[in-house]
C-alpha cells in the first residue's frame, strides 16, 4: 500500500469514497504571484489595458474555476461551494492572487482553491502577455487549511 488515498491496494488510481465521513465546515486558502516589470505591473493597475480591467476579469475567472475544480482533476469530488473570493493585488514585483474557498461537507476544498489561483494567473498572464511575454507564476501553494478529520494546517 501507497499511503496515497487516491491509489488503491492494486496500485490504480481511484476516487476515494466519501460518503460515510460526516459534512463538516471546511476552507481553503491557497496562493500565487504573476511577476512582471514595474511597466507592466502600471499597466495593470491602472485599469487601462487593451483588454479591460484585468485584475476583476482575473477575479471572475478564478471564481469560475473553483466550480470547475473537479471537471479538470481527475479524482477530484465535485462539491457544493458556499464561498469563493478571488482578490488581485499589486505587490512589489507583480500581481498576488490569493483564493478562499469555503464549503460545508465531507471532503475539503484545497484543490478548488489551488485551481481558483492557478486559472486566475494564467487569466493574468493572458491578458497581459502583449505587453509582456516574459511574466512568470510562481509561488502557487496552499497557505491554510481548515476543517475535516485531519484538522487545521497552515504553510510555515
Amino acid at each position: 500500500m501507497s499511503g496515497l488515498t487516491h491509489i488503491d491496494a492494486d496500485g490504480r488510481a481511484r476516487m476515494v469514497d466519501v460518503s460515510d465521513k460526516p459534512a463538516t465546515t471546511r476552507e481553503a486558502i491557497a496562493e500565487g504571484v504573476v511577476r512582471m516589470s514595474p511597466a507592466t505591473l502600471a499597466l495593470a493597475t491602472s485599469g487601462g489595458g487593451k483588454k479591460g480591467d484585468v485584475r476583476a476579469v482575473a477575479e471572475i475567472a478564478g471564481v469560475m474555476a473553483a466550480k470547475r475544480a473537479a471537471d479538470l482533476i481527475p479524482m477530484c469530488h465535485p462539491l457544493a461551494l458556499s464561498k469563493v473570493e478571488v482578490a488581485v493585488t499589486p505587490v512589489v514585483d507583480g500581481l498576488k492572487v490569493v483564493a478562499r474557498v469555503k464549503t460545508t461537507g465531507p471532503t475539503g476544498v484545497e484543490m478548488e482553491a489551488l485551481t481558483a489561483v492557478s486559472i486566475a494567473c494564467l487569466t493574468l498572464y493572458d491578458m497581459l502577455k502583449a505587453v509582456e511575454r516574459g511574466m512568470v507564476i510562481d509561488t502557487v501553494r496552499l497557505v491554510e487549511k481548515r476543517g475535516g478529520a485531519s484538522g487545521d494546517w497552515r504553510a510555515a
